[in-house]
């Protein structure tokens, strides 16, 4: 059977009978990859997802885990959403990614990132926001994800709770005006707030003061990472400048 599994996974890599035999021979089953994952979820073979995942968790870290083999799996079933085979997947995607949420180390960052959705059920961009929430937590930030169907008049708790130092929009699901009001109520709080955009949640227009975070979330986990920390530099800098000015002025007697 284990012959078996690595002939399915390299013919699925190679779509050519002699080399997927050829690739088979050569590495055995080898690591885990998103296509023999792909191919566990076309079979509805749950468990062996699982195995395969785990296996994966040996070899990478949870993030590469998720970018490079579990949400290239699910993708590669998109082309019909409708299917049986992609819905499948997309459900057992989402599971992983709120277990995952679940058993990630505390916060250890003061910063927050709240997060607005507006993806729907069975988008793809729902998982990436899930991939994002991960990895955001697990560099240490404290994350509030939330539907853009929320109320924005009822936000200010969360705000307050959260005190986000950014907001990232992320989904194609919601017009201009609904994103304008909740960044409005999320910049409620008294610190000012980075607006910034995730897998093309807004038009790109040129003259836009939002930030891009990119397509990938462990590029946008270290991008604002790399943000937080020239922010902090800058305020370190400033404040030491404060003080010189402050020793060098005539006293005012």
């Amino acid at each position: 059977m284990a012959e078996i599994e690595a002939l399915r996974a390299t013919f699925a890599e190679t779509h050519n009978v002699s080399s997927a035999i050829s690739l088979a021979r050569e590495r055995g089953e080898g690591p885990s990859t998103g296509a023999r994952v792909e191919a566990a979820l076309r079979r509805f073979d749950e468990a062996r997802a699982d195995r395969l995942m785990e296996e994966s968790l040996a070899l990478r870290s949870v993030e590469r885990t998720v970018e490079e083999v579990l949400l290239g799996a699910v993708e590669r079933l998109g082309a019909q959403r409708d299917s049986p085979e992609y819905q499948f997947a997309w459900r057992y995607a989402t599971g992983w990614l709120s277990a995952a949420l679940r058993v990630s180390p505390p916060a250890h960052r003061p910063e927050g990132v709240m997060i607005f959705d507006a993806a729907g059920a069975y988008d793809p961009d729902a998982l990436h926001a899930q991939a994002l929430e991960l990895a955001l937590r697990r560099g240490g930030l404290r994350t509030l994800a939330m539907s853009v169907a929320v109320d924005p008049a009822r936000l200010g708790r969360a705000v307050r709770a959260l005190a986000p130092t950014a907001v990232v929009l992320t989904g194609t699901g919601a017009p201009m005006d609904v994103w304008g009001r909740l960044v409005y109520a999320a910049r409620a709080g008294e610190r000012a707030v980075w607006v910034l955009d995730y897998r093309g949640a807004l038009p790109d227009t040129g003259a836009s003061t939002v930030g891009r975070l990119g397509n990938d979330a462990l590029t946008a986990r270290d991008l604002l990472l790399e943000r937080l920390r020239s922010s902090a530099g800058t305020t370190v800098r400033g404040a030491a400048a404060a003080t010189v000015n402050r020793r060098a002025a005539p006293s005012a007697g």
